[in-house]
């Protein structure tokens, strides 16, 4: 490729480093320096989209990939079985294979099969700050947020209740697999025995329903047709496993965060208490200003130019999502923590394009319905320690 765009390891951009253990509001100081000097800049991984617009446009542009077992490089794994079930999963995948399947798994989000989580949800939600409000404190990360998703996931599926704790093991296992970071602990075995677990058990659950398909997403998933073409059982145990690796950890980190955020700033606590039906601002806010997913990660297919550089085939760039989600040209005051913002564009936490979250909508209609629940239960928090952990590189 011939270009007079400047190579972007070699145009002279702001560099900055940080620790990739450190929490997205630890690094916003340096973020923002180096946003105030380019859209663009190096940072520990390579280069990082700052902007809202640069980072909306590389999530839509088929030039940049997610690249297949990115989490995986950092174990030193590049090949193998775990790298091959990463690489063929619904993130993982690109071009018609990926077009293909994602039409199949949309036709499965349907009312009927999300509808039902409702009555679950509520249940859950009430019955985790009943166990915790008389006591008068509660530890929100693991008396709250680690014990909501489970039982949320394993409804919509399908699972049996007497079942939930197996789901949960295995996801804490095979999560494992989406470490950024070098993890001298790592056990590929360990992670390939809970994956075979779990296809065994999804394979059980597609026997069971092949002649009595019910309301659940699984038997949606089974259901699901485009122009006679179905999905297979490899496809739908892949499915699964997804399902719980993008809804689990991420959904734990999210409601810890939001939680702290709105004790950090009582006023919006107290309006979110005296007007529920901020809820969902409520949600969107909290996810733009403090979210649990931080970043992107894609390579280029070939050499590419964009946004007045040249990226060389197979660079890895990092889209860093919650500096677009900060961008002062975009939103007002944009460190400013506010439940009644509207009227904004979408915010780039559900990334964008062809990987776009299929479960957007009903993540965020969920929270929506309940996240006025603890303001109800705590009419004024105290935060006693402050959230622990990596929210950020997830």
């Amino acid at each position: 490729m011939n270009s007079a765009a400047p190579n972007v390891f070699e145009a002279g951009l702001p560099t900055f480093s940080y620790d990739l253990n450190a929490t997205p509001h630890d690094i916003l100081e340096d973020v923002r320096t180096a946003q105030s000097c380019s859209p663009i800049a190096i940072g520990p991984l390579g280069p990082e989209i700052l902007s809202y617009e640069m980072a909306r446009g590389i999530l839509r542009d088929n030039r940049f990939r997610l690249p297949p077992g990115v989490t995986l490089a950092a174990q030193g794994i590049t090949s193998g079985p775990l790298f091959d079930k990463m690489a063929s999963s619904l993130l993982g995948l690109d071009g018609a294979r990926h077009v293909r399947l994602r039409k199949l798994v949309s036709k499965a989000f349907t009312p009927r099969a999300t509808s039902r989580l409702q009555e679950t949800i509520h249940e859950v939600v009430n019955g985790l700050i009943d166990r915790v409000v008389d006591d008068g404190r509660c530890d929100v990360v693991t008396d709250i947020a680690y014990q909501y998703p489970t039982p949320i996931i394993c409804t919509l599926l399908g699972a049996p209740r007497e079942d939930w704790q197996l789901f949960a093991d295995w996801t804490e296992e095979i999560f494992k697999a989406l470490n950024f970071q070098p993890d001298v602990t790592f056990d590929e075995s360990a992670i390939m025995r809970a994956w075979g677990e779990l296809d065994a058990y999804v394979d059980d659950m597609v026997a069971a329903r092949r002649d009595n398909l019910t309301d659940d997403l699984l038997s949606e998933l089974i259901r699901a047709e485009s122009d006679g073409d179905r999905l297979n059982l490899d496809e739908l145990r892949m499915l699964v496993a997804g399902f719980l690796m993008a809804g689990t950890d991420t959904t734990r980190n999210q409601l810890s965060a939001s939680v702290q955020v709105l004790c950090e700033h009582p006023d919006q606590w107290a309006k979110l208490r005296e007007q529920p039906e901020l809820a969902m601002q409520a949600v969107e806010e909290s996810m733009r200003h403090s979210p649990a997913a931080c970043i992107v990660p894609r390579a280029a297919v070939d050499d590419v130019e964009f946004g007045g550089h040249t990226f060389p085939a197979g660079t890895l760039v990092v889209v860093n999502t919650f500096a677009a989600n900060r961008d002062p040209a975009i939103y007002d005051d944009a460190d400013r923590f506010d439940i009644t913002r509207n009227d904004l564009p979408a915010i780039l936490t559900f990334g964008g394009g062809a990987h776009y979250c299929l479960g957007r909508t009903s993540h965020a209609g969920n929270w929506r319905k309940h996240s006025p629940s603890l303001p109800v239960a705590s009419p004024a928090p105290i935060v006693s320690d402050r959230l622990r952990g990596n929210p950020f590189w997830e």
